[in-house]
């Protein structure tokens, strides 16, 4: 069965089988490349825990800080100042340092080489568009980079910060004390960077959901109070905070994001009736 075109003979067509051989090689070189880039950034301990992962446990973190200065420049006082974040951080078996350490380094690899490998699943997917389509589709590989590194950097600088602190400080009483494991620790800020940074790929998912048929700006348009309903409720979700402030601070960027993509989508379906 003749599926794609072949990268170095776009005018002939690849079998299933050898549609599968291109797609393990994409994802080989992905994952060399991925593998590659934490190996190197395993030597960075310092660099990674203390500098980045570690960060948003102190006051004196860039969130807490801008925060801070807010308050001031608002006439709030100090309401909005983060002076302490009262637990400790254990480690409880013999191995976890150090299995946290490569998962730390293989996480960083996959965002470090991210755009790289949203290049290899592009080379892997160009061969089937005409020209039409490549001609609409060209950056697609900065796009898809440039909204999940803006992603990863708002989960960074704006959930997780607001995570730390809200779970961090919860007390049900005084009598019981916050002491976290470092897994549960950096399991909480890997995770909600890279939710994140997946989330702000909407604008692309909207694009090929378009292309096919699936959906239309005007059903975007016509739900999209229901989408408002949806983005609050994900907001809510990802950020433990109960306040208005903080369930603004990451819904309105998630609404920017869908307003975006009804745009994408227009665009895809001005495209297509050419």
């Amino acid at each position: 069965m003749a599926l794609f075109k072949s990268s170095k003979n776009p005018t002939a067509e690849m079998s299933f089988l050898s549609h599968l051989e291109a797609l393990r090689w994409h994802l080989v070189r992905s994952v060399a490349v991925v593998m590659i880039l934490a190996t190197v950034l395993f030597f960075f301990k310092e660099f990674l825990f203390d500098d980045v992962l570690l960060a948003p446990k102190s006051p004196q973190f860039l969130t807490y800080r801008v925060l801070c200065d807010l308050s001031a420049r608002l006439h709030m006082g100090e309401n909005l100042c983060i002076k302490t974040i009262p637990f400790t951080l254990i480690s409880t078996e013999i191995s976890a340092q150090f299995t946290t350490h490569m998962w730390v380094a293989f996480i960083a690899g996959l965002v470090v080489g991210f755009p790289y490998v949203a290049w290899e699943i592009w080379r892997f997917i160009k061969p089937a568009l005409n020209d039409t389509e490549k001609k609409y589709a060209r950056g697609m590989v900065f796009y898809i980079s440039f909204l999940f590194l803006t992603g990863v950097l708002f989960g960074y600088y704006i959930i997780t910060p607001m995570t730390v602190n809200f779970l961090g400080s919860y007390q049900v009483s005084a009598e019981v004390t916050n002491t976290i494991t470092l897994d549960s620790f950096i399991s909480t800020v890997t995770t909600m960077t890279l939710i994140t940074g997946i989330i702000f790929e909407l604008p692309v998912v909207v694009y090929f959901l378009t292309k096919i048929g699936i959906i239309t700006p005007v059903f975007m348009r016509t739900y999209r109070r229901h989408a408002v309903v949806i983005i609050l409720i994900l907001a809510a979700v990802i950020t433990p905070t109960s306040d208005a402030t903080t369930l603004m601070l990451v819904s309105i960027p998630l609404y920017i994001l869908y307003e975006i993509s009804i745009f994408v989508s227009n665009h895809v379906m001005k495209e297509k009736s050419l």
